[in-house]
């Protein structure tokens, strides 16, 4: 694996940024972890590798670890040094755009003029949140909540989504500053415009009483130097798009979220660093607001599936995203790291009455997943969260949303297909996250093995919908997958794993039609699991 050989990164000696390169062998890299790293850079000493799609990727790669590393990061800037020929780019969550290529040796000065502007710039201007602050050594948040302003304090990052393109899902662990123990959940995200607003959904459903489902506290859309802080007009500043190479595009297999993105040609980009740095100051007054903790969670990683049955054209504009804010009441861990097999089941019991509560109020979740169904601090219930999917199936407009739509592991094999999304697609996914758990987990607390099912986060969406649909509607595959890949840990699930198969596929076909009693029947199964001694005696390796 290739390390960054060239950059800027942050000089905590000096409080300052410094140049930084270290190129050659693997022993002689750029000295500073990701967390420290503001504008990467890419080298090459064939000018021909300025068009390749891998140097792209290269220095894409490089913008995952820093959007992983940092978790207040909006934007990154960066740039690829193919002999002579310098290019600059920048990524945010709609994907990379870059400034066409010139010629150090015949145009010294634009290089003074970029790298000079890298150096100048503020923490703003390089992609930071300036939203989050930091006073001592607490960061902060501020919100309006009935008027009036409070102050969030940030505690620590419960989970950071690892990609360039997406909603670039970040959590925080918080409390108000002037009650510590009024501990709140702040989750950041960048939402297609179009979609409806999750603190909106959310508000409604903490309003009318649902349960099982973490409760709403606040929400807004974060601005950003007096404006909604959205990529087209507040990050990209204007920027306009035109037909070019991408990044992103090459690589194009599906019409994904994670996979979308483009270049624009023109000076533009590189006349922003001359019009805008003599108003920037070399010094930083304040202390890096990001983080370099990491939550390693358990897998599978999350791979949203967003897409539209029209495809994409190429002469519209693309869609845009914006900075929202939720906070929540509630706090808990993943499903996945439950520590025992009667949590698991409780967790899962406890999401589906959520998703039923949901469902009364005219809200369908459209998102079903393990990294979506928590346990609360007791792990003697569950909740859901994540509302960004969600609609609002009595809305007399249309919503905006995609019809395809999920973490692609554990969508119903329909909603693959790109049928019109229903409860029945969601209460099908959470048989996928209990069979996930019992073929990958091997001992409490979140220990999970590697499986050729890993594979489905890349596999084609028809193709994957044609293999779920073999192994469920197949009864001798099905048969041998209980009897052959179940983890020893999970054995005592089979029979009831089994139960909720009959339930949500009857005699091995998949359900057409929508019937409410599939939620009784599958409550049912879990409670009778529940009772099972198999599965609530001590686990022993």
């Amino acid at each position: 694996k290739r390390k960054l050989d060239i950059g800027i990164k942050y000089d905590l000696k000096s409080g300052d940024q410094d140049w930084q390169e270290e190129p050659g062998n693997d022993e002689n890299e750029l000295s500073a972890d990701w967390s420290k790293i503001l504008v990467p850079g890419e080298l090459k000493s064939n000018p021909q590798e300025d068009n390749h799609n891998g140097t792209w990727l290269d220095l894409t790669r490089y913008v995952r670890e820093i959007f992983n590393a940092q978790d207040t990061r909006r934007f990154v800037l960066g740039f690829t040094f193919c002999g002579s020929l310098l290019r600059l780019w920048e990524f945010d969550r709609l994907g990379g755009i870059a400034s066409p290529s010139f010629d150090i040796q015949k145009d010294g000065m634009k290089l003074v003029s970029v790298m000079l502007g890298y150096l100048w710039m503020n923490e703003e201007e390089l992609g930071f949140d300036p939203s989050v602050s930091r006073e001592n050594d607490t960061r902060y948040l501020e919100i309006s909540k009935n008027n009036q302003t409070e102050r969030l304090c940030l505690q620590i990052l419960i989970m950071r989504h690892a990609a360039v393109v997406g909603r670039a899902t970040t959590c925080w662990k918080a409390h108000l500053s002037k009650d510590k123990m009024q501990i709140l959940a702040v989750k950041d995200s960048w939402q297609y415009e179009e979609r409806p607003e999750e603190g909106l959904l959310l508000k409604k459903a903490t309003e009318l009483g649902v349960t099982n489902v973490a409760r709403y506290y606040c929400h807004e859309t974060v601005y950003v130097g007096g404006a909604v802080d959205d990529i087209r007009h507040n990050v990209r500043k204007g920027l306009k798009e035109e037909d070019g190479r991408s990044a992103f595009r090459q690589r194009r297999t599906i019409k994904s979220e994670t996979i979308i993105g483009s270049i624009t040609p023109g000076d533009s980009m590189i006349e922003r660093f001359k019009s805008n740095s003599s108003s920037r100051s070399r010094s930083i007054t304040r202390k890096r607001l990001s983080s370099s903790l990491q939550i390693s969670m358990p897998p599978p990683p999350k791979r949203s599936c967003s897409t539209s049955p029209v495809k994409q054209d190429r002469a519209r504009p693309q869609q845009n995203r914006v900075h929202r804010r939720v906070v929540m009441r509630d706090i808990g861990k993943s499903i996945y790291l439950a520590s025992s097999r009667v949590a698991t089941l409780r967790g899962l019991l406890g999401a589906i009455r959520g998703h039923e509560s949901l469902l009364d109020v005219h809200i369908l979740h459209r998102d079903i997943s393990a990294g979506n169904i928590m346990l609360n601090k007791a792990e003697d219930d569950g909740f859901l969260i994540d509302l960004d999917l969600a609609i609002e199936t009595n809305r007399k407009e249309a919503s905006g949303a995609p019809t395809k739509t999920g973490t692609k592991i554990f969508m119903a094999i329909g909603a693959l297909y790109g049928e019109q999304h229903s409860f029945v697609h969601d209460l099908e996914s959470f048989f996928w996250v209990l069979f996930w758990i019992c073929v990958h987990c091997v001992e409490p607390g979140g220990k999970y093995r590697k499986t050729e099912f890993e594979s489905w986060n890349y596999t084609p969406i028809e193709r994957l919908a044609r293999e779920k649909a073999g192994l469920v509607t197949q009864e001798m595959d099905f048969v041998r997958i209980m009897n052959e890949d179940i983890t020893d840990y999970c054995k005592p699930f089979v029979p009831w794993l089994t139960e909720l198969h009959h339930a949500v596929f009857p005699n091995y076909q998949r359900r057409t039609s929508e019937d409410r009693s599939l939620y009784s029947m599958m409550k049912m199964v879990l409670q009778q699991a529940l009772d099972d001694p198999e599965v609530q005696a001590q686990w022993v390796p």
